[in-house]
């Protein structure tokens, strides 16, 4: 078993113990999240789905992303992330949500450098929805992509574990 299957293994378990359900909203992994959640059988009883929002008119669309947060934040932003993760919850009704968004590269630009990617996670309920940044460095596309992948897993385990404990 592949480290992120195991990390998704365990995700699954800790949603179904906590009774949660889950979404994730994808830009830059391009749903690597969702299918690694989903190459686990079983897993339809908590994964509602993934949305694929690469373009900011998707993230617009799919997820009710504000346009003036787009024009003033950029949507490799905590608030983009933020927005993106509140919307998979409404859109797919799910009862926990995480959002990627980033730059995998090639490329970037002295402001978002390549391999700076935004992450939100949010709830239903009272926590409110949590932000941060990883900058895990020009690894090349690829591994951006799997490293994003593989933190967005464990702040799902991580905040499935913290509900659980509630």
């Amino acid at each position: 078993m592949s480290g992120s299957e195991a990390l998704a293994t365990k995700v699954l378990e800790a949603a179904r113990a906590a009774g949660l359900t889950l979404a994730t909203a994808e830009s830059c992994t391009g749903g690597m999240v969702g299918a690694a959640l989903t190459d686990i059988a079983g897993s339809s009883d908590v994964m509602m789905g993934g949305v694929i929002s690469y373009s900011n008119e998707a993230k617009q669309a799919l997820l009710g992303v504000n346009a003036e947060t787009l024009a003033a934040q950029g949507a490799v932003s905590e608030p983009v992330a933020r927005e993106m993760a509140e919307g998979a919850l409404r859109a797919l009704d799910a009862s926990l949500a995480v959002s990627i968004t980033g730059i995998a590269g090639p490329g970037g630009s002295e402001h978002k450098p390549e391999g700076r990617v935004c992450f939100g996670i949010a709830t239903t309920g009272h926590l409110q929805t949590r932000t941060e940044t990883r900058d895990f460095g020009a690894l090349g596309r690829a591994n951006v992509r799997k490293a994003a992948r593989d933190h967005a897993l464990a702040l799902l385990l991580d905040m499935a574990l913290e509900l659980s404990a509630e």
